[in-house]
């Protein structure tokens, strides 16, 4: 028998929140102490409950499902089958079933149950979303082979592609949306994006929690990992009003496997609904997040032989250091190269060579003087103590949602975040990011009976964005390579830095935009089997960017302010067709996006800003078909996608270049019994450099493996090779063209083992080459996570086993720049145990 039952997720198994440092007592008593004040503090005109009747908003609300719980053989524990509203797609409540678009909606209980720690954990849960290394830093998912956004309730979020890690344990749910966004959302890239949701004390049903609860959870893992986290939420009453609340924090102080790496982040986040009026409320809160660690470039010097064998090129250059301070600096490299030198040779199509013509090409001081072979281990890297990344980042949203009365609604949505960015890096790489937005939507809702058998939905939505920025970096004298990472970082590779104000920066940029939207989607029904949905969007942007003088790479228009006003439209058309009888959907999805061009800071350089290129467009052609069977018991979706960028000129190589990405993607999801739940997912992905296509070459940083055969690579350790390498296919590397994931979760409900679970998870992923060049070949791995957590009614004990069988793999970084120098060795195997109270 199958009942379709209404659940509030405050009562879902909560997943760790609020993190304290183990060991720390001050923080841990804090921690309780603030939990013991959320639940019980006395306020005049406010009360907190612990029993308290749910409130629906309205009839139709409470008609909505949460999740289904087949009875008798089935339970589905975790929201694994797609049956709640995800609204981060298109806005309307439609499940992902429905949507037509590749969608994965992850609840924070399969996180927790499959041990999802960061976005790259989500490649053993979604298909389309296997991450390159940007440096070690784990800040936005890669979708569909390109640089995907990170979105907070439904608002895109300040640029993030590596500036600090994205957290997730804190999230109700996170939906991931392959493909650009819908255009009610604005201007988005061409890959997709995750959605953060965080938790809530309200359902969509319109229930609030019924009683204060909350647990702590301490966690101690591999390489010093300490986490304590904790959470509270409950309900409430401010004079007469009903109010819902929830608390967050997270904090940790952990040490790494790689060398000279330690992380300390203090999280924080609340939010509350509360009713105004029978038919209006309001949502608001925010997060705080505060983040001490460091970039981690992984390998330099690298080889083949390296990778296959661990065999690294030791030894060192001569110094540069002339003035005995301890650094290389930018002057002594530019006296250098005054006498007629230079560290950074340029090289057009260096497999055009011999090896003879390749070593005249190098400058005597790049040569190492003591050139030799070592073992190498993984947690050998390229990070010097005094490396640093540091992050605070502040969010805030308000909320006011009103139910008119002929049944329709109005939403304004406002959203504000800061990010204060420090990037510093020994080997000659800094940045600074100050970068603060405001976002407002207006979004006008209703649903219409045009007929008996035609029915329609339908959102307008006027919007306005405004980012602020200041960004700076430095990256002229860059050198990975005169490292030896057998050794520590000395005055031969340590440099000056730009964020110290030893030197000049490469651009310092500051500016803002003014982004006014209007948006307009529609999706009718006919005959409850057949959707149309269609959206239009036209965003209107006043941009200005100043490359501020003294920036050494801006050119004639240092100091001088770059403006542009310019326009685009967005649309997108999707058909659905529910097939009677047959549980399947298939769907056809086409859409043209505007994107708007930002770096890492969410700044717009002024180069792009001067040669008019300030936004691009993509285009999206996908089809598929979902199906779910066995009343509702299994869930399957297969799609084929074909998107690229359009404007060759207008890109930035770091978060939104210009590529075209098509493959396949299946989803599979199944409640099998009433103790065993699968998961599975599948991509065949192929990425395209259009604008290496285009021109026929590459620009790359050279390596040893795109040098002639019988070149000795210790000729050229002590710089940075430049160089021109043929387009061939065109095709991106560090992208595997095949992945592949199964997961099994057990729960044990009856007998002596009643309260256990247990879960597998098997990742296959191909080979792949670690830059444009295909000069190194990475090999393909099979990834073996195991885990296990006992529960009482008020204790969890949870213990899980990361790369079980110690696989070595490593993670390309920036492929289509430095994927011939550089590559990350990724972590063998790890464990992790938890305890968890819960009251």
């Amino acid at each position: 028998m199958i009942k379709k039952t209404r659940v509030n997720p405050s009562d879902r198994q909560r997943g760790e929140l609020f993190t304290l440092t183990v060991g720390r007592k001050k923080w841990i008593r804090s921690s309780l102490s603030m939990m013991v004040l959320a639940g019980s503090v006395a306020v005049p005109g406010i009360s907190f409950s612990d029993d308290m009747a749910a409130k629906p908003d309205d009839s139709k609300k409470t008609q909505k499902l949460d999740k289904v719980v087949v009875e008798g053989k089935v339970k589905d524990r975790m929201g694994i089958m797609p049956s709640e509203p995800v609204k981060s797609v298109f806005g309307f409540d439609m499940s992902v079933k429905e949507t037509p678009r590749s969608v994965t909606s992850i609840t924070s209980e399969i996180m927790n149950d499959f041990n999802v720690t960061d976005i790259n954990d989500m490649v053993a849960l979604s298909p389309g979303v296997y991450t390159q290394s940007f440096f070690g830093v784990a800040g936005s998912l890669d979708v569909r082979g390109t640089p995907g956004e990170v979105y907070f309730r439904g608002v895109r979020r300040i640029e993030n592609p590596g500036n600090y890690p994205t957290p997730i344990g804190a999230s109700d749910h996170i939906d991931i949306v392959r493909g650009p966004a819908s255009p009610i959302y604005g201007p988005s890239r061409i890959g997709g994006y995750l959605n953060f949701v965080p938790k809530s004390a309200r359902s969509d049903t319109g229930q609030y929690m019924t009683s204060n609860k909350g647990q702590i959870s301490m966690t101690k893992g591999s390489y010093d990992e300490n986490v304590l986290s904790a959470e509270v939420g409950g309900p409430g009453e401010l004079f007469g009003k009903k109010f819902g609340y929830y608390l967050y924090g997270q904090s940790e102080n952990n040490g790494s496997y790689y060398q000279n790496t330690h992380t300390r982040q203090n999280l924080y986040q609340g939010s509350v609904s509360m009713d105004l009026t029978p038919s209006s409320r309001v949502e608001f809160g925010g997060m705080y997040q505060d983040y001490k660690g460091n970039q981690v470039a992984g390998w330099n010097r690298l080889t083949q032989d390296l990778i296959n064998n661990g065999t690294y090129i030791t030894g060192s250059p001569v110094s540069l250091d002339t003035n005995g301070d301890g650094l290389m600096s930018a002057a002594e490299i530019k006296a250098y190269y005054n006498t007629g030198h230079t560290l950074q040779p340029f090289i057009f199509k260096p497999g055009n060579l011999t090896a003879a013509q390749a070593a005249a090409k190098m400058d005597p001081a790049m040569a190492l003087q003591n050139p030799g072979t070592a073992h190498l281990d993984g947690s050998q890297v390229l990070v010097a103590p005094p490396d640093t990344l540091q992050d605070k980042v502040t969010t805030l949203y308000l909320d006011y949602i009103h139910d008119l009365e002929d049944g329709g609604s109005l939403t304004n949505k406002m959203y504000y975040e800061n990010l204060d960015n420090l990037n510093e890096n020994a080997y000659g790489f800094s940045q600074y990011a100050k970068t603060w937005a405001f976002e407002d939507q207006l979004i006008f809702a209703k649903s219409l009976d045009i007929t008996d058998n035609l029915k329609g939905s339908y959102q307008f939505s006027p919007s306005i964005r405004y980012q602020d920025f200041r960004h700076g970096d430095n990256y002229a004298y860059e050198f990975f390579d005169r490292r030896d990472l057998t050794g520590p970082s000395t005055p031969i590779d340590h440099r000056t830095l730009a964020t110290k104000g030893q030197e000049p920066y490469s651009h310092n940029t500051t500016g803002r935009y003014i982004d006014y939207g209007l948006a307009f989607l529609a999706n009718h029904t006919l005959n409850d089997s057949l959707h149309l949905m269609t959206g239009l969007r036209y965003d209107w942007l006043d941009v200005k960017s100043t490359c501020l003088a003294g920036g050494v790479s801006c050119g004639s228009i240092a100091g001088i302010e770059q403006s542009d006003t310019t326009g685009g439209f967005s649309w997108s058309a999707s058909l659905t067709y529910d097939i009677p009888h047959t549980g399947l959907s298939p769907y056809v999805t086409v859409s043209r996006q505007t994107t708007l061009i930002t770096g890492q800071g969410g700044q717009v350089p002024a180069a792009v800003v001067a040669s008019g290129n300030s936004i691009a467009g993509s285009k999206l052609k996908e089809f598929g078909i979902k199906g779910t069977w066995f009343d509702n018991r299994l869930y399957a979706a297969l799609d084929h996608f074909d998107q690229s960028r359009l404007d060759y000129s207008a890109q930035d190589t770091v978060t939104n270049n210009t590529t075209e990405s098509k493959g396949w993607e299946l989803e599979l999801r199944g409640v099998v019994t009433n103790n065993l739940t699968v998961t599975g997912a599948w991509t065949n992905l192929k990425v395209y450099n259009l604008t290496s296509l285009q021109n026929g070459t590459q620009f790359q940083f050279i390596g040893a493996g795109d040098m002639p055969a019988g070149f000795d690579p210790s000729l050229m350790y002590g710089g940075a090779v430049l160089g021109i390498v043929p387009a061939g296919d065109g095709r991106k590397a560090g992208v595997p063209e095949n992945i592949y994931s199964l997961n099994f979760l057990y729960n044990f409900d009856s007998g002596p083992l009643a309260g256990l679970t247990s879960s597998l998870s098997l990742i296959r992923v191909d080979s792949t080459y670690s830059g444009f060049s295909k000069a190194v070949k990475l090999p393909g791995y099979t990834l073996v996570n195991l885990g296990a957590d006992y529960s009482t009614k008020n204790w969890k004990f949870g213990f899980y086993v990361k790369n079980a069988t110690n696989k070595k793999y490593y993670r390309a970084n920036f492929t289509d720049l430095f994927g011939s120098n550089v590559v990350l060795p990724q972590l063998p195997r790890t464990y992790e145990a938890t305890v968890t109270y819960k009251f």
